[in-house]
This record gives C-alpha cells, structure tokens and sequence, in this order.
C-alpha cells in the first residue's frame, strides 16, 4: 500500500496530513535514527511501517515509523498496542488505512491465537481513525469503544468511518469504562486536550498507559485542535501513572523523556503568554520562538506547526 498525496488531501485535518507527506522527503539521516530509537519494551516484530515491543505478559505497543522510508512506511502511521486477557483481546487505535488495521489484526492473532474482541479509538483524527474498516464486519466485527463526540465528528467530516462505529461502545465523558477481558482489566479514561474528545488506555499490570495523542515523543505536537491549557494537565495526569507511557506518535519515552516533553508545553505557553501580554500575533511570536537544546531533538513536520500551537494558545487567552 503506498500513501500518495491525494491520501494525505483526503486525511486533512489530523496529524498525518502534515506529517506524513514531509515524512516522505525527510532527510535520509533524520529516517534512519528516527527507524532506530527505542527506549521501551522488546522488539519482536519488525516491519517497513512499524514494531511492536513487548511490554509484558500478553501487552504489545505497536511503535509506528513513517521515517523509517519504503514505499509502505506509512500503513499504521500511528502508534497502538494490543492487550490480552484470557477470553477477550483488545487493540488501541484504528490507523491510517485499512491494511494498517489488518496487520494489527493478524498481529493479535499470531501473538494471541484470537481475533481482536475490542478496539479502543482514542480519538477521530484520520491517522488514528481511518482504518477502522480495516477490523473486519459481521461477525468478525470487534465492539468497538469510542466517545459520542469522536463518533459525531467523524460522521461530519469521514461517514464511512463513523458507519463503523455506529454500534460502538461510547464512553461517557463523565465516568472511565473498565473492560474486563478475563483476568486483566484495563480502564478507558476519557479526557480532552489534544481535541474535544480524547481517551486514554490504562493497564493495571503490567503498569502501562496508550497516551493517544495526548503525548508525543521526538515530535512537536499538533494543537490544530486543541485545547492547551487542558492538554497541559491531562499530560501531567497521563504521566504521573505508574509503568510504560506509549505516545500517540514516537518512541515510547523514558521518564526524562516525558519530563521534556513537558517542558516543551510549558515553554509555548509561556511564549504564548508573553505575546498576548504584548500584543503580538501568534505568527509574528511563532518566528521568534525556539526550543532550547536541553530539550533534546524535537521534529518539526511543517513551518506552520509553532504558529499553530500559538493559534491554539491566543484562543483561549482571547476569551473574556
């Protein structure tokens, strides 16, 4: 499966519009150590798009590498996982494209000698949702767990990813759903900040967390829609669980890592801040605006990714 331009057109408005089409012409180096970077669990299956890690018994992340190059890096384009119990077995994440899907599928499978019974979308942006379809219909359909606002979304602006979802579990904004897959429960936690609508994955044990969107790791996050102040305390929250924290895009971060990242949030806002104090446009701050080396080396997909951030800033300073 090759990702084209007309893909990325079609998938505007999510991370992999921007960022998939500047992975295609990045730097052969920047691919390379990008392909590389591995700070979490084990290594066991490697392909062009991707690697899953084992993060313990019956846990899997699914580590997306759209750098890496080849004509099918992009498949998943998102980071996943996999999580299994004795009778049930559940998947973070619907991916860019219904093969990407269908890997993970099969991966649940040959990992799990079962079909996946659940996938978890974290949230409607097409990088994460697009290939929804890809799961499968009648009755290999997996129940599929979502948000009422993730599904209206998508119903506006990707129909036929929402008719998957028409059936879906919705989490109610107010309350986690606990899914039991027998013998290990895992809680799906609603939250907002990367957009409207976010949910996080948590796993007791072995400790881990499928962050979404919501963390990112070597990556300058997109706020196209987001809410920063809340996104500031969800990643807080998000990091101060115990265990393996798997970024919505990235290499899964040790702590340090996480504590950068962080630092990097404050840091826009403080520019962000400091600007509407002044006056100043986000695209005029956006020009001045830096990250210092300490925060170690943070892609930039686009020119337009600092004005946005402090886009999203200014609209929230700006309300009355």
């Amino acid at each position: 499966m090759t990702m084209d331009r007309r893909r990325f057109v079609e998938l505007s408005g999510s991370c992999v519009a921007q960022l998939g089409f500047l992975g295609l012409v990045a730097p052969a180096g920047l691919r390379a150590s990008f392909a590389k970077r591995r700070v979490g669990g084990e290594p066991i299956v490697e392909e062009p798009w991707g690697r899953l890690e084992r993060l313990g018994e019956s846990i899997w992340a699914c580590v997306s590498t759209p750098l890496a190059g080849g004509s099918d890096a992009m498949r998943t384009f998102s980071n996943g996982g996999i999580v299994a119990g004795r009778s049930g077995v559940l998947v973070v994440e619907g991916f860019a494209s219904d093969a990407g899907a269908q890997w993970m599928a099969d991966m649940a499978r040959q990992l799990t000698k079962r079909a996946p019974t659940h996938v978890v979308l974290t949230h409607y942006h097409g990088d994460h949702s697009a290939g929804l379809g890809g799961y499968g219909t009648g009755a290999a359909k997996p129940i599929y767990v979502t948000t009422a606002a993730t599904r209206a979304r998508l119903g506006a602006v990707r129909p036929a990813v929402a008719e998957v979802l028409s059936s879906a579990e919705l989490v109610d904004a107010a309350a986690p759903r606990v899914i039991d897959l027998g013998g290990r429960r895992v809680t799906v936690t609603p939250r907002s900040g990367h957009t409207a609508s976010d949910l996080t994955v948590t796993v007791d044990e072995p400790a881990a967390v499928f962050a979404g969107d919501l963390v990112w790791n070597g990556f300058f996050p997109n706020y196209v829609d987001a809410i920063p102040s809340v996104l500031s305390r969800e990643v807080r929250a998000v990091g101060a669980s115990p265990g393996t924290v798997v970024p919505g895009h990235g290499a899964i971060p040790s702590r340090e890592q996480l504590g950068r990242y962080v630092e990097l949030l404050d840091l826009v806002e403080d520019a962000a801040r400091r600007a509407h104090a002044a006056g100043q446009s986000p695209a005029d701050a956006a020009t001045r605006f830096t990250l210092p080396p300490a925060l170690g080396e943070w892609t930039l997909f686009g020119e337009s990714y600092f004005r946005t951030a402090l886009e999203a800033w200014e609209r929230e300073l700006a309300k009355p």
